[in-house]
């Protein structure tokens, strides 16, 4: 069993102006060769993006991109003719498949704050795709809900092309909750706010927590936090 801490202030980081983003793991300009990936989640990107601004229309291939609003709205638009605002509390997808090119704006009056999550597609050449759905964080409280699945039992999550789950759930001080990751998976879990134990390692808000497979987490709040945790193989 693993727990392996990632404390935010050790993320990498680059600030582009209308950008501010935090890095996970190895992304653009930011190598570690210690943080490449953990499994196949390739990117976890922790996004500040100002109001007026975004990135412009820009490809994509064989990847699923998770994107999980924290605060304010995104607005996306592809060459596959996809056009959709997902707000705070949203989550939307993009399989990138054998490829497409989007644009991702912030039309708000606010800053936008989110998390954009790439895991490796496990049906390269797939017919790409893109979807977002609300997701209140009320219906969250005290559990798990499915947010993003490759599993087709997972019927009222976002349908992903690899045997990965993208899992939120919401917790009041002093709340506890379990999960078990299988043998020969690999879990991520980070704190969008609050501040938790998982088993005897305690995160802050925007930490990241590798977790091995195998593992029995036992997590407790010890503030009211919102949880982000990708389960993957």
């Amino acid at each position: 069993m693993m727990i392996d801490k990632r404390p935010f202030d050790s993320l990498g980081h680059a600030d582009h102006g209308w950008l501010d983003a935090r890095h996970h793991f190895s992304f653009a300009d930011y190598h570690d060769p210690e943080r490449m990936g953990w499994g196949p989640i390739r990117v976890w990107n922790d996004d500040t993006i100002q109001p007026g601004t975004g990135f412009p229309p820009h490809p994509h291939k064989d990847m699923e991109i998770i994107t999980y609003v924290r605060t304010g709205a995104i607005t996306h638009e592809d060459s596959l003719g996809n056009r959709g605002r997902t707000e705070a509390g949203d989550v939307q997808v993009m399989s990138a498949g054998t490829g497409v090119r989007h644009s991702e704006y912030n039309l708000e009056d606010e800053p936008t704050t989110l998390f954009q999550i790439w895991i490796e597609t496990a049906k390269p050449g797939a017919e790409p795709g893109w979807g977002a759905k609300p997701f209140p964080r009320g219906d969250r409280s005290g559990r798990f809900v499915t947010l993003a699945s490759g599993f087709e039992e997972d019927t009222d999550a976002l349908r992903i092309q690899t045997p990965s789950r993208v899992l939120g759930a919401t917790l009041k001080a002093g709340e506890r909750l379990d999960y078990a990751v299988g043998e020969g998976r690999y879990a991520y879990l980070v704190p969008a706010t609050g501040r938790l134990a998982a088993n005897d390692v305690e995160l802050d808000a925007r930490d990241g927590a590798a977790v091995g497979g195998g593992t029995s987490l036992s997590l407790r709040a010890l503030e009211d936090t919102e949880i982000v945790l990708v389960d993957a193989a």
